[in-house]
């Protein structure tokens, strides 16, 4: 019976891995249910919904295409960005931040500025208003749902190595009994990362339930909004070599 040790190992992880991605997926729905907050805005704005489908890093993307279509900036097929009229950007938060992100010179490499820019203050601030009306997931949240689908993970893997090496360790008539016992653990993360792909999934990306529902209602049709929601793949080659950062 030195199996029976180690398949309480497994149940307990594999029960505390379940546990815990409830626990994360229940505390990150209790802000998407305040989605009727008074005086919230029904309609997205195309930088709420660059944040909503593709984080600050999409906003950061809009934020450098706008600009270089309005001729404030300059992107370049070799993944360089140049200030041109940083007059005309005193008047926006998210176009002050490229222009600090710059630097004096007025000129960086994009792969340099798009992470800085996405780590400054109007991107934070954005993100927060969207988590106060329920739209988007909170950070912390994103974290523990996360830190809950590996903890899943990590009991259905425990569970198979030990179930592997209970076997090998009694003889072969005596198998069926911990093979029947292994598959409790296993049968439950199955059904944990199962349930999760329908019910937790959502709230590992940045848009909550209420945030995707509104999300899906943004029509496409400007350049700018396609851009927002779908991501830089819509953009022309030049535009997208520039992004990326290479000719």
């Amino acid at each position: 019976m030195v199996w029976v040790p180690l398949l309480l190992v497994a149940c307990v992880v594999a029960a505390v891995g379940c546990a815990r991605l409830c626990r994360a997926a229940l505390a990150a729905a209790r802000p998407a249910r305040a989605e009727a907050l008074p005086g919230s805005a029904p309609e997205l704005t195309v930088g709420e919904a660059a944040y909503l489908a593709g984080g600050p890093l999409r906003v950061t993307d809009l934020t450098l295409v706008t600009m270089h279509r309005a001729r404030r900036l300059f992107l370049a097929r070799t993944g360089w960005a140049t200030v041109v009229d940083a007059d005309a950007c005193a008047g926006d938060a998210l176009e002050r931040a490229v222009l600090g992100a710059l630097g004096p010179e007025g000129q960086a490499p994009i792969p340099a500025v798009r992470p800085r820019v996405a780590a400054a203050d109007p991107v934070r601030l954005l993100a927060d208003r969207l988590v106060e009306r329920g739209l988007a997931v909170s950070p912390a949240g994103r974290r523990e749902v996360a830190a809950g689908l590996r903890a899943v993970r990590a009991g259905l893997l425990l569970s198979l190595l030990l179930g592997t090496v209970s076997a090998l360790l009694v003889p072969a008539a005596e198998r069926a009994p911990v093979l029947a016992g292994f598959a409790l653990p296993l049968l439950a993360s199955v059904l944990c990362l199962l349930i999760g792909r329908i019910e937790v999934y959502p709230y590992t990306r940045w848009a909550s339930p209420a945030g995707q529902r509104l999300l899906a209602g943004v029509s496409p049709a400007d350049p700018l909004t396609a851009l927002a929601t779908r991501g830089p793949g819509v953009l022309e080659p030049e535009l997208r070599a520039a992004l990326r950062g290479r000719g």
